[in-house]
């Protein structure tokens, strides 16, 4: 059965959070926001889980720990097992280790916009074509063939990407009148997607071979670095950042390592940008500075 999309994020490192760094101690008076799980456990107190939390009963996260946490002070957390946890929105100082609340708890906020708010399965970086989006040969628009074009290009030494986008298709418009049982089969109709490649060599040959194989609609750009150049990107900084790091992804679509930390006050993200080139890999801190 056809995927739905191709995978383009890929995570890396440990789901629980890192909260000792390295580098320079954060400023103690500067105070910090995130909206996030705490969770307290008999292994441990009150900690705010800045990383990936596991979908567990009860869930298992980590992270710096709250010294002034209680949970008499807050509604909506739950308790199973000797753990309690619940989601807020948290202000405090933060030295390195502890977080320390200023502010009371509040309900959790909703979260900003992404940098690139963009769904790689909804988007497509090529201009649309005159006529629109269209099969171009009906013989070749198949699942078959759209495998083997993605084989082809995960094949090529400078492949950067690879990923599907179903906006044009109808069944996912909403109120379609499909019957639920026939929804995933004409979700997966491979004559309405675009398929997707980007590679960081030769863009005509890279035009031309892939619709060789493939008969439907097909989206070939460019891209600065290949897959396999952000991958190894993506290894050396949990190798140089070590516990630093809470957890990190390779957007293929827009081509970047997405690096998350528990806090960075712009200098990782210039030294970065100085060791790999500015946009490379983009610093996310899991806190946020507050004035």
């Amino acid at each position: 059965m056809l995927a739905v999309a191709v995978v383009t994020v890929a995570a890396c490192g440990d789901q629980a959070a890192r909260t000792t760094t390295d580098g320079p101690a954060p400023d103690s008076d500067q105070r910090y926001t995130a909206t996030a799980m705490v969770l307290e456990s008999p292994d441990h107190g009150p900690q705010l889980c800045l990383g990936g939390v596991e979908d567990s009963l009860p869930p298992q996260c980590g992270g710096p720990d709250i010294p002034n946490w209680s949970w008499d002070d807050v509604d909506d957390f739950e308790s199973a097992g000797g753990t309690t946890w619940g989601g807020y929105t948290v202000v405090g100082t933060y030295d390195g280790e502890d977080f320390t609340l200023t502010e009371q708890p509040t309900p959790p906020a909703e979260p900003d916009d992404p940098v690139d708010p963009v769904d790689p399965q909804f988007w497509t970086p090529c201009d649309e074509p005159p006529g629109g989006w269209t099969v171009v040969d009906e013989a070749t628009a198949t699942e078959k063939a759209m495998t083997a074009a993605i084989e082809y290009a995960s094949s090529q030494p400078d492949h950067a990407g690879t990923w599907l986008d179903q906006s044009m298709n109808p069944a996912l418009s909403g109120d379609t009148g499909i019957a639920d049982a026939e929804i995933e089969a004409a979700a997966n109709d491979p004559t309405e997607l675009i398929l997707n490649f980007r590679f960081a060599g030769d863009l005509e040959r890279h035009e031309r071979e892939p619709r060789e194989i493939w008969g439907g609609a097909l989206c070939v750009t460019r891209a600065e670095h290949t897959e396999a150049e952000l991958r190894d990107v993506q290894r050396r900084l949990h190798g140089e950042l070590g516990d630093d790091v809470l957890g990190s992804g390779i957007d293929v679509p827009i081509g970047y390592v997405e690096l998350m930390v528990v806090v960075d006050d712009g200098s990782l993200q210039r030294e970065l940008d100085e060791q790999y080139g500015e946009g490379v890999v983009r610093v996310h801190s899991a806190l946020r500075p507050v004035g």
